[in-house]
């Protein structure tokens, strides 16, 4: 153990010269002095709580008890939102070694409710930081910065102990021994001029071949000790054997030398690992001479070397180096590492061996190093002791060493360090400081860091040896309690509270944690509680129903929930509930369990030709709501960085192969909750030629599987056929429903991609379902696979409600409620049927129900003639209903209209349009869907008295709501009658009053005939009958004519054949043609001409277009057109727009109008116009124009 201040020191008065006899430290009135002085402690931080026990229970039994139960105990944590004494949560290790190149930090952290205070004591005395300007404590902490930059470390070193303090106690920390390494007050005194090995020459060393022989290393003492290893020049560790062997001090021993150990840079060096340091020893020369070599050479090596032997080296058995005389004894401490070395000299070489005298080696703690020649025992205890032989043996004989092995023991704890106890008033508890060691230590109490014997009396504790009993505690006992526990091989110091509380039960568990486990793994649900008195705990699953299987389930006291062997079914939702005298307190958490990661193709041992490549499978099943990653390792190292290797989602992929691919290739899935993995070699063999690949299509896949059954889906796995030399570019998965359909009808149910292996399908219910999966590459479809098992799934309540729920009359006093009803498999289960219900729209009245067979439609009768309803209809089978429906809406049934439109008025436009006016049905009268208005109207007679008297009816329809609409097509000067009607689906309701409207005159039609009579060669004359549409008063006619000569010559010189005659022929030809043409078009002069000619009269000339008088007659121009002609040149005529009819327009009585008038039905219907037929009418003759088409040529007027 470490003795304070190497040896012995003064504390409070009293003498301590042994750590075992040293009485606990008095403190002074800051309670700055070191508890325990120097001597060395330690400590351990857990929780204990314990129910209180009945008041007369005797202290021999509670103690009894707690020792009983004591491992049963639950840790708990207080929240630190409650009053607590302070706690020691990290400090630095009891041996601090100073590193110069870095500050001084020495950890002291501590927490409590309220934050504790920390304050230091340095070799016992209190360490005032305001007398170490270099000296700082971190805020909110009392860890001490030492900053050395500008000061000696050594001026620091010593034994520190911090104390945290609050209202509710003091704890303390272990005694800290800060101090420097040896090696670094080895190399101030190195720095001053002193070596850290001698510099002195050391002598060549020459050596008879066949002798034994130790090379001295003798490093400087370090803290930790130095690693020592030997070296040459070049930095190279010199080779050892089983002649040739380092010893734990460090010395280089040969069993016998041979000539090859001849060299002259034999280096020891020493590596001290704190400071991260080596130093050298000067070389040592060896040289290894036979007895002729020495008898040449001893003239010139006499003066300066040692001559080991003169004689020649005989075979010997062996002798032992170290250890030396037949036996020694050798102290080892619990815990610590056990090393024993026997090394032995001999010719030829010894071998080392090994036995325990009294019983076994320890196989799984024992290990042999340097050849056998050091027996190594970790984590040494009591059962190690003994006697232990080490035999070196050669062909001539052996020897024996025996090594007494004693064990000791500094203190440790034999069922942990004591215990936090959070206690309710009136509770009763037991602190125990448990521990032994050898010697066997003693045990002392402090509390709040004074001694017990000193510290406030409290009738409630009760102090026995190595526990303290707790009895009826009260408000205000919360203390921190110190245990001290030394022998002269070490110590132990714990901290434990005491914390005196009232408070309801609360989980600290975080609210609706999600566990995950794989299936068949051991799942471990948390509770974390506090409360005090300490709460109960109970486990239940989804509801409080019932309590959970024992077999299956153990709860323990630290309020966790163990699931021994997790299966699909464990996954849901877990209660948690707290609950003691003072409240209760419950938390949810939830669990999933996971299918476990298989690969389900392995990759397989491959040869492959150089320069070909080659591809590895590693097909894997996974749960699918893990993420896997895939890994790739080749001869258990990283695949090369090399473009050739490419890793897929299920395979590497090798190309142009080299020899140095060759190896062991291994995939590793990992996800985050497990792993698996699989190996294959590849080898790689020489190039032969090969035949042609063939592509074909896939094999079916096989081994299907079905796996993590759940009510509504079920994962499906695969192993794919062979490719046939085409990758599968995806699979196809089918189903069949035996349940409603004939057996052999199959349905495509989903695809995934050519590298799935795997598909996770979603299921209705009540479904008998049967799978398939094909696979599809290039070349086509595989055939199917064989089926899988049947998967039945539960029937459930419907999911879904019909669709296109519509409302609607097919008599004035119905309702038809109708629906698209559900399919099998939106059924869900047996005994479908529909709940109608309806109520009328607005009222807030109770729906009314119905119950439909599996039909369609539902019809209601005796209802209001078209009344808005709200309908609804939810689909129920023989397992509940379906969701809540959405709510549709429709009418009853219809009836006609019992009203006519009101305040009708005419709008004469022109005398060809009118514009109705009318004030529309309200909807309750209408007692329908508003189809729109219809406008009957007749023409009563013509307002000319010569006119006919029309009576047929004409009808305009008007679809949709309008107030108004255009009668186009009306005949001009007549009298009009008309009424207006409104319709709904069921028909007509009753025509408005009739009213009347008269047009105004409009454009007389063209005369009804015209005659030529009395022609004569200068005069003729014409007659002709009045239009028969005259659409007003007549008062006069207009006569226009032209010569038919010349309207003949317009209309052969306007031909598009005869202008291109004209430019396909020679000029000459074209020359000769229009002379002849002319000639024969010209003709003799006739009568009237002759007289043309004979009158010079001014007064007799053509009529001018201007003023109907006629113009100047040019016997130069008799080729061209009257200048009062206005015919085309295509040679007909073309009427006014305004003689348009309704006739023209499409009228009828299904005609359609616009609100603005404009015409729907056959007013747009019409395709020919008087135009059209006019100009057709003028193509049908080329010969000269008629009297008749001359008289058209007159203007009408009004």
């Amino acid at each position: 153990m470490r003795l304070p201040l190497w040896g012995f020191m003064i504390l409070t008065g009293i003498k301590c010269e042994s750590a075992r006899t040293c009485p606990l430290d008095h403190v002074t009135e800051q309670g700055e002095a070191g508890l325990f002085g120097g001597r060395p402690r330690c400590r351990t931080l857990m929780m204990e709580r314990r129910m209180g026990e009945p008041h007369s229970l005797p202290l021999l039994l509670l103690v009894v008890g707690a020792v009983l139960l004591g491992p049963l105990v639950s840790t708990l944590d207080v929240p630190l939102d409650l009053p607590q004494p302070p706690t020691i949560t990290h400090q630095s290790p009891k041996d601090y070694i100073i590193d110069p190149r870095e500050n001084i930090v020495i950890h002291c952290e501590a927490k409590g409710k309220p934050h504790p205070s920390f304050s230091w004591t340095r070799n016992g005395t209190h360490f005032d930081l305001e007398q170490h300007p270099n000296v700082h404590m971190r805020a909110h902490s009392g860890t001490l910065v030492v900053d050395i930059s500008r000061e000696r470390a050594e001026h620091y070193e010593g034994a520190y102990q911090c104390t945290a303090r609050n209202k509710h106690g003091t704890a303390v920390s272990n005694d800290i021994m800060v101090r420097q390494p040896i090696e670094f007050i080895i190399l101030r005194v190195f720095l001053k001029g002193s070596p850290l090995w001698s510099k002195e020459k050391i002598k060549p060393i020459v050596i008879q071949e066949g002798v034994s022989l130790v090379l001295p290393c003798r490093p400087p003492a370090g803290f930790p000790p130095p690693i020592v290893f030997w070296m040459d020049n070049n930095f190279q560790r010199l080779p050892q054997s089983n002649r040739v062997s380092q010893s734990l001090n460090g010395d280089l021993y040969f069993s016998n030398v041979l000539h090859e150990d001849s060299r002259s840079d034999y280096i020891c060096y020493a590596r001290f690992p704190h400071t991260q340091t080596i130093q050298q020893k000067q070389p040592i020369a060896v040289k290894v001479l036979n007895l002729d070599a020495i008898n040449e050479t001893m003239e010139a090596f006499y003066n300066d070397t040692d001559l080991f032997s003169e004689e020649p080296v005989d075979e010997r058995k062996p002798t032992f180096l170290i250890p030396s005389g037949p036996s020694r004894s050798k102290m080892v401490l619990r815990g610590q590492v056990l090393e024993m070395e026997c090394i032995a000299e001999g010719l030829p070489t010894p071998d080392i061996s090994w036995a325990k005298v009294s019983g076994e080696l320890p196989t799984m703690r024992a290990s042999f190093l340097h050849h056998q020649k050091i027996l190594r025992i970790v984590n040494v205890s009591e059962a190690d002791a003994g006697n232990y032989r080490c035999t070196a043996r050669n062909r001539l004989g052996s020897v024996h060493h025996t090594i007494q092995v004693t064990v000791k023991a500094a203190p440790y704890w034999i069922s942990g360090a004591p215990r936090n106890l959070v206690l309710a008033p009136g509770e009763n508890g037991v602190l125990m400081c448990r521990a032994s060691g050898t010697p066997k230590p003693g045990i002392q109490w402090a509390m709040n860091g004074v001694p017990i014997e000193y510290a406030p009396k409290d009738p409630s504790r009760k102090v026995e040896d190595d526990t303290i009993i707790f009895t009826d505690v009260q408000t205000g006992s919360s203390a921190v309690y110190q245990c001290n526990v030394s022998n002269q091989h070490g110590y132990l110091l714990a901290n434990a509270f005491v914390n005196v509380l009232s408070e309801p039960p609360r989980v600290l568990t975080p609210a609706n944690k999600v566990y995950q486990v794989i299936k068949n793994h051991r799942a471990l649900l948390e509770c974390t509680y506090f409360g005090s008195p300490i709460p109960k705990i109970t486990w239940f699953k989804e509801s409080r129903s019932g309590t959970l299987d024992a077999e299956t389930h153990k709860e323990h006291d630290n309020g966790t929930l163990e699931i021994r062997v997790a299966q699909p079914r464990n996954s849901g939702k877990y209660t948690c509930v707290a609950r003691n005298s003072l409240g209760i307190y419950e938390n949810h958490v939830h669990l999933e369990v996971k299918e476990p990661t298989r690969i389900l193709r392995q990759p397989e041992y491959r040869v492959v030709q150089r320069g070909r490549s080659v591809v590895f499978e590693c097909k894997v099943k996974h749960d699918p709501s893990l993420t896997p990653t895939m890994t790739w390792l080749k001869d258990n190292g990283e695949l090369p960085d090399d473009e050739r290797f490419v890793v897929d989602a299920d395979s590497l992929t090798i190309g142009d192969v080299t020899e140095s691919d060759a190896g062991v290739y291994t995939c590793i899935m990992n996800t985050t909750l497990d792993h698996d993995s699989a190996s294959a070699e590849l080898t790689v063999v020489e190039a032969t030629p090969t035949p042609a690949v063939v592509n074909e299509r896939p094999e079916p896949p096989t081994d299907l599987e079905l796996t993590d059954h759940k009510k509504r889906s079920v994962q499906l796995t695969w192993i794919p056929g062979d490719e046939h030399n085409s990758p599968i570019q995806k699979f196809v998965i089918q189903y069949e429903d035996s349940l409603h359909h004939h057996r052999g009808h199959w349905h495509n149910l989903t695809e995934v991609p050519g590298t799935k292996t795997t598909a996770h399908l979603k299921l209705s219910p009540y479904v008998h379902y049967n799978f398939r999966v094909l696979a599809i590459n290039s070349m086509g479809v595989s055939r199917p696979s064989f089926p899988s098992k049947m998967y039945k799934t539960e029937p459930s309540a419907p999911d879904e409600n019909p669709t296109d729920v519509h409302g609607f009359g097919t008599e004035h006093d119905n309702l038809v409620i109708s629906w698209k009803p559900l399919s099998g498999l939106q059924a869900n289960g047996p005994g479908l049927h529909y709940r109608v219900m309806w109520r009328q729209k607005m009222m807030d009245s109770e729906w009314i129900v119905a119950t439909v067979a599996n039909n369609s439609k539902f019809v209601v009768s005796r209802t209001p003639t078209f009344v808005p309803y709200e309908l609804k209809v939810q689909a129920v089978n023989d397992y509940g209903a379906a969701p809540e429906p959405a709510v549709a809406y429709g009418h009853s049934g219809e009836d006609l209209p019992v009203a006519a439109p009101e305040s009708v008025q005419a709008y004469v436009l022109n005398s060809t349009l009118a514009e109705i006016h009318w004030e529309p049905v309200t909807q309750k009268l209408i007692r329908g869907y508003l189809k729109g208005y219809k406008v009957y109207y007749w023409r009563e007679r013509s307002l000319h008295k010569h006119n006919p008297h029309h009576t047929e009816k004409q009808i305009l329809t008007f679809s949709g709501n309008h107030s108004k609409g255009k009668l186009p097509g009306l005949h001009p000067f007549s009298l009009y009658s008309f009424n207006v009607r409104v319709f709904n689906g069921k028909g007509e309701g009753p025509p408005s009053r009739n009213q009347q409207f008269e047009t105004p005159e409009g454009v007389p039609g063209a005369p009804s005939s015209l005659t030529v009579t009395n022609p004569n060669l200068d005069s003729l004359s014409l007659e002709w009958n009045p239009p028969r549409d005259q659409n007003g008063l007549l008062t006069g006619y207009t006569l226009k004519y032209h010569p038919a000569v010349a309207s003949r010559q317009v209309d052969i010189a306007t031909q598009g054949w005869f202008i291109g005659l004209m430019c396909a022929i020679a000029l000459l030809i074209l020359i000769l043609l229009i002379i002849c043409f002319i000639q024969r078009n010209k003709g003799g002069k006739y009568p009237v001409k002759e007289k043309e000619d004979a009158h010079t009269d001014p007064e007799f000339q053509p009529m001018k277009d201007e003023d109907c008088t006629f113009g100047e007659y040019s016997d130069n121009e008799d080729h061209k057109p009257l200048k009062g002609s206005r015919t085309p040149s295509s040679g007909t005529v073309k009427r006014d727009d305004s003689d348009d009819s309704l006739v023209d327009y499409g009228e009828g009585g299904d005609g359609q109008f616009n609100e603005d008038g404009s015409f729907i039905g056959q007013y747009s219907g019409k395709s020919v116009s008087r135009d059209t037929a006019a100009a057709a009418e003028g193509h049908e003759s080329s010969e000269a124009p008629s009297p008749i088409n001359a008289m058209n040529s007159l203007n009408s007027f009004v």
